[in-house]
């Protein structure tokens, strides 16, 4: 089963095990020989093939939440308990409790972030430090940018989280985990999300 979840800015595919990412403009002009099972938060974007089936309403989620992207719901889908990160181009955090959605809240991603910075001036640019050291205060521009885009994340994933557990998820999704004891990354926790939706509707 060939699952796809489009974004904003590329397409990820599951296949078997397999997870990848392709482009809009290669995504469109290919020829499918099986049916791919996709979510789609991408408004200005849409498969032109018929063998793409959007699954959006598939998800079964019990939420109060006004506007929830299907992506969001994905991730959350497989999870009773706990605060879900996806830590991609935007932040998206989380709270689940016994299996319903508390709500939740974005930050801009790391990369975002970044590029912010570098508006307010062009020596502000610098590059994203995965090694930064939280411990210690900053002593060079670089280190107090990456500071203070990366700990501020972290304390407020700290102070709703508390006894919970995290599962983070997203390309910086490994860098955010490190910092939690209770953590768990999964890089596919979006399609395992799918794919329970779509083992509900008997697909499978």
């Amino acid at each position: 089963m060939l699952l796809c979840d489009i974004g904003n800015f590329s397409a990820k595919f599951y296949d078997n095990g397999k997870a990848y990412s392709m482009d809009f403009e290669k995504l469109n002009n290919l020829a499918f020989d099986k049916k791919v099972y996709f979510i789609n938060v991408n408004k200005n974007f849409y498969p032109n093939s018929r063998k793409f089936i959007n699954i959006e309403s598939y998800f079964n989620f019990d939420t109060n939440y006004i506007g929830l992207g299907v992506d969001r719901i994905a991730g959350c889908y497989t999870i009773k308990d706990g605060v879900v990160v996806d830590a991609g181009s935007a932040i998206t955090i989380d709270i689940m409790k016994d299996g319903m959605h508390l709500g939740g809240y974005i930050v801009p991603g790391i990369s975002k972030l970044l590029k912010n910075y570098e508006d307010i001036s062009p020596i502000l640019k610098t590059y994203f430090n995965s090694q930064i050291n939280l411990d210690k205060m900053p002593q060079k521009t670089s280190d107090a940018i990456n500071y203070g885009i990366i700990s501020p994340i972290i304390l407020s994933i700290q102070n709703i989280s508390k006894d919970k557990n995290l599962y983070f998820t997203g390309g910086d999704g490994s860098f955010f985990a490190k910092f939690f004891t209770n953590s768990i990354y999964d890089k596919n926790l979006i399609f395992r999300g799918m794919l329970k939706a779509i083992k509900e509707k008997e697909l499978l």
